[in-house]
């Protein structure tokens, strides 16, 4: 069921969804949480569809903001909202109000949220694009426990990771983030399986892709090792090689679906390991709406330490490993053997 309302305000649309539950025969309330996407005109549609397939899981009140730009001052100085409620089949499981601002109530997009908020639920604001860099103190964002932004619709989105770093608060999270959380999984429990220790990792995944930096920003943070970061074609992330002193682990997905691990002494194995859509990454986002101190604590890790040279950090840990006698001397980069063989001319000399 569909009401639209034109140049309204809240209380008519509170009346609306009353009037729209008893229409359908379901007069009581049954969600857990409100849901606001704040998206622009063209991101509208699939964020929406993602939220209603995400409600499945979640029964929630979806509110979409919208802000459309006006095009002559004289609507720009003007006031207008106008609203879609939706409610039964066509709004999932939940109900559905979509808000189109006009004029200077976009610049007070929080007093028209407000008074449609669930009483007594949690709140969680995602912005599919156009985040703001500091999400806690956005006026929208300031009503939510959870504030979900998505570094991968960025026009610069390693840049937007240290904007999010130098920013965050608990109850930010990014969904570039929760891409990455079947292969951190894995990795965990491929580390689980041997009693060996981590000398070095490399990353490969394509360019401008920040799961990419995620993913290796958690390795270094939680391994303390030096980490490469790799291009690669894509799609997405493609592998993960983790060298040991028990050789190496690999995570190899070269086609985004199906995934091979290889672990040194152990048969390779055969990994399901598919790119999810945006429905399924909202929905894992709205199960947990604490703070997550493991993105926190990788994010904060920094891009820029990862972007030292990677030769130069191997040779690093190659040299302090030779001075002690250990093993992991086998890491040196190929140049090592030239060098050697420079001081044997200079000695037969």
């Amino acid at each position: 069921m569909k009401i639209d309302l034109t140049d309204t305000t809240s209380s008519k649309i509170n009346k609306a969804l009353v009037q729209g539950r008893r229409a359908i025969g379901t007069p009581a309330v049954g969600m857990v949480l409100t849901l606001v996407i704040v998206t622009d005109e063209e991101n509208a549609y699939d964020s929406l569809k993602a939220a209603n397939d995400a409600s499945r899981e979640h029964p929630s009140r979806t509110l979409v903001v919208i802000k459309r730009a006006a095009r002559s001052p004289r609507d720009r100085t003007s006031s207008r909202l106008d609203a879609e409620v939706r409610v039964g089949v066509e709004a999932g499981t939940g109900e559905t109000v979509v808000l189109r601002l006009y004029g200077e109530v976009i610049d007070h997009a929080q007093s028209v949220v407000l008074p449609l908020l669930l009483p007594d639920a949690p709140v969680v604001v995602w912005w599919p694009v156009n985040a703001p860099l500091d999400p806690a103190n956005d006026p929208l964002g300031a009503l939510a426990q959870r504030r979900v932004t998505d570094t991968y619709a960025a026009e610069h989105p390693i840049e937007e990771l240290t904007a999010r770093a130098a920013a965050y608060h608990p109850g930010d999270t990014d969904l570039s983030w929760t891409r990455i959380t079947p292969w951190r999984s894995m990795l965990a429990a491929a580390l689980d399986q041997i009693a060996c220790k981590v000398k070095s990792v490399q990353v490969d995944g394509e360019e401008f892709n920040p799961s990419c930096e995620l993913l290796a920003m958690w390795l270094a943070d939680r391994l303390d090792v030096p980490v490469k970061r790799a291009l690669s074609p894509g799609p997405g992330l493609t592998g993960v090689r983790m060298e040991t002193d028990c050789g190496p682990i690999v995570l190899d997905r070269a086609d985004g679906s199906l995934a091979t691990l290889h672990i040194e002494g152990q048969p390779n194995r055969a990994v399901a390991l598919k790119r999810r859509e945006t429905a399924e990454l909202i929905a894992e986002e709205l199960r947990r709406l604490d703070p997550d101190d493991t993105y926190a604590s990788a994010l904060k890790y920094g891009v820029d330490r990862l972007a030292q040279t990677p030769t130069e950090r191997v040779t690093e840990t190659a040299e302090e490993a030779r001075e002690s006698g250990d093993s992991a001397a086998s890491a040196e980069p190929k140049k090592a053997p030239a060098k050697k063989t420079a001081a044997k001319k200079a000695a037969a000399k």
